[in-house]
């Protein structure tokens, strides 16, 4: 296999008729497929300092922990409501059919600190817009945001490049 999406399983109907589930726990579980990925994700900011990988729950945490370690950074997640001990701060998004909300610890960033935002899918931005203003209120720079896929036609490349943010992708799947 020679690219990421090679070692991606596509599994149609999942989680409902009509959706072509994109499931990278086959690229984590092959060896090569994961160290490519890891290695391709932190590539394009080859000689960039950062002081913190921040990723999101829940597959951000398998390839942010990986990240922060070949940036000799450190790690920080992003949980959804409720799973982080400790003084947290909140932030609400909006999902197809309703609301939800992500945390950080009150202290898991400093201000100034270069942060690197890590998940697998960019889909609508939601998510991953939640953790951008969780990271800027606590004093945080998000210097780029660093995906293994890309869903283009729900536009969340569009909705993070709004932000102003420097937005990384292994792989696209359009049309789906």
């Amino acid at each position: 296999m020679s690219s990421v999406r090679d070692y991606i399983r596509t599994i149609p109907d999942f989680p409902h008729e009509g959706i072509m589930f994109r499931d990278v726990t086959t690229l984590f579980a092959d060896a090569r497929g994961f160290r490519m990925a890891v290695d391709q994700l932190v590539q394009p900011f080859s000689g960039v300092r950062f002081d913190k990988v921040v990723g999101l729950e829940a597959r951000g945490f398998i390839l942010g922990g990986a990240v922060a370690h070949q940036l000799s950074a450190g790690f920080v997640p992003v949980r959804k409501k409720g799973k982080l001990p400790g003084a947290v701060i909140s932030e609400s998004y909006t999902l197809e059919y309703g609301t939800a909300e992500v945390e950080l610890h009150d202290d898991a960033i400093s201000a100034g600190e270069r942060i690197l935002l890590v998940d697998d899918l960019l889909a609508t931005g939601g998510t991953a817009e939640a953790g951008i203003k969780l990271i800027e209120r606590l004093g945080g720079e998000v210097i780029g945001c660093a995906f293994v896929i890309d869903l283009p036609d729900l536009g969340g490349r569009k909705r993070l490049e709004d932000l102003g943010m420097n937005v990384q992708a292994l792989c696209a799947y359009e049309g789906d």
